[in-house]
């Protein structure tokens, strides 16, 4: 399967999110990225497909999600350095300058990572889904100093108005030590 497009829901019910989770499986050709509880007592499902079949399968988890969905959104042609990020598997050897977004939700720190991706010359290093840090979320970006600055502009801008960036900085030329933890 091709994958094309990416959607995600947010629940802050684990019980209501493994039984939203199997019905969007039922419900559409989709694959799964992850399926997890995570901090906060909430739980994330996030699927990939061709277009229609994320869509069909995100109207379905909103259906059974009811009251207790939290965020979600769909991205129909997400940028292929969102997957790598999501499993922190990029291959990335060097950090320039860093840039990181940091989001009070799932669905907000990928989203800022797609539309920074497709902004500016930059590579993801890393999306962390709020896991062991109370219901937030972060991105990791890298590239040269003008380029980072753009795409955590427009991983900003992208959730313009929604109240969910929590912080964000760019440091130029980032220190061998620090660099060391990152990767």
């Amino acid at each position: 399967m091709e994958l094309k497009a990416i959607g995600m829901i947010e629940l802050n019910s684990i019980a209501k999110g493994v039984e939203a989770c199997d019905k969007m499986l039922k419900s559409a050709d989709v694959e799964i990225v992850s399926a997890q509880p995570i901090c906060a007592g909430k739980y994330m499902v996030i699927v990939s497909g061709d277009v229609d079949s994320v869509e069909r399968a995100s109207d379905v988890g909103h259906e059974y999600a009811e009251e207790f969905l939290v965020d979600s959104f769909v991205i129909p042609n997400v940028h292929s350095s969102v997957f790598p990020a999501l499993t922190a598997t990029t291959q990335v050897s060097q950090i320039d300058s860093l840039g990181v977004i940091e989001t009070f939700s799932v669905a907000s720190a990928i989203m800022a990572g797609d539309a920074a991706a497709k902004a500016a010359n930059i590579d993801i290093i890393e999306i962390r889904c709020a896991t062991g840090l109370g219901g937030k979320s972060f991105l990791y970006l890298t590239g040269d100093v003008d380029s980072v600055n753009v795409a955590v502009e427009a991983g900003i801008d992208v959730l313009h108005g929604s109240g969910l960036v929590l912080s964000h900085v760019v440091i130029p030329y980032l220190s061998e030590d620090m660099t060391r933890f990152i990767l």
